[in-house]
């Protein structure tokens, strides 16, 4: 039998936005300016939950980890994508493009798990109040986050593992952005279907049973505020949820776009824009949607620059 002399791939060529040409540096300044505001308002949101004893609450305390899975998630992918805008394509080592994958896996799988223990306490403080205190104790808001990232870290080492496993052969040119799961299954030379159906198994109950639980708990919300007899209760309450209702959707809508709904019909291009949305915009809004909405928030802002300013 003939047996094929096949290279093994070691590195990969991400080609980003390879087109771009005379906007080339234009781009390259708006999105480290888009990274830059990323992580100072996230690591500003991490200081103020950390210092100021008004936000203290189970609330601020998981937008603290959501924060972080922000700032992972920039880290992670943006220095790269900025690299490959000014040398029209980066280089990308094997292992660290695994590497790349599985910390962009971590950040999403928490993110949701984060996402939906953060209904959860809307859920208790608005529709049960009274027992609110009782429940969300500092014990139980340790738990919820230290399972949340446990459950991201493991369940993605899990598909991690399996794609280093794979086989890489021909073409190493990845016409995409970042090492992302698809790209990748598309250039290995080895039966990836076991790799695919592991994959569904395990992002099937993260993803959908986490959005489901979310719409759950928010019908049950709505429902809720609906039967306050005060105007002004009403606006006091859906103001407490409405910041984690906007990022859920901007979150779950981009990601439900990318990774749900059939790639086939989609460019390759627009596969690009859309995971740009989850890369760059999402972490970016986070913090101003909380920020421009929380009373909270803003006071101590404003308190951490009048100490700062006397300080100096």
């Amino acid at each position: 039998m003939r047996v094929e002399n096949q290279t093994r791939v070691t590195e990969f060529l991400l080609l980003g936005f390879k087109d771009l040409q005379s906007l080339r540096i234009p781009v390259f300044c708006l999105f480290l300016g888009i990274c830059m505001m990323t992580l100072t308002g996230n690591l500003l949101i991490i200081v103020l939950v950390s210092t100021s004893h008004k936000l203290h609450s189970p609330m601020y305390f998981f937008l603290s980890h959501l924060s972080t899975t922000d700032i992972l998630i920039t880290t992670n992918i943006v220095p790269n994508m900025l690299h490959g805008i000014l040398g029209e394509g980066a280089t990308i080592s094997f292992n660290v493009c695994i590497t790349q994958f599985y910390f962009f896996a971590v950040s999403v799988t928490t993110e949701c798990l984060l996402l939906t223990v953060m209904s959860y306490d809307r859920y208790l403080a608005i529709c049960h109040p009274l027992r609110y205190t009782s429940i969300m104790k500092i014990r139980l808001q340790y738990h919820l986050v230290f399972w949340s990232w446990f459950l991201g870290f493991t369940i993605s080492l899990i598909i991690t593992t399996q794609l280093g496993m794979l086989q890489f052969c021909g073409t190493n040119v990845i016409d995409h952005v970042f090492c992302d799961f698809s790209p990748l299954l598309e250039l290995s030379c080895t039966d990836t279907s076991f790799l695919k159906l592991e994959q569904v198994f395990l992002s099937v109950p993260v993803t959908f049973f986490s959005f489901i639980f979310i719409i759950v708990t928010y019908v049950s919300i709505f429902l809720t505020i609906l039967r306050i007899p005060s105007t002004s209760g009403r606006q006091k309450a859906f103001s407490t949820c409405s910041s984690h209702l906007t990022v859920v959707s901007l979150f779950y809508g981009t990601l439900i776009t990318i990774y749900q709904v059939p790639s086939r019909g989609h460019s390759v291009n627009l596969n690009k824009v859309l995971s740009l949305l989850y890369i760059v915009v999402t972490p970016l809004f986070n913090p101003i949607i909380y920020s421009l909405r929380s009373q909270e928030i803003r006071a101590a802002f404003g308190k951490l620059v009048i100490k700062t300013g006397l300080e100096a």
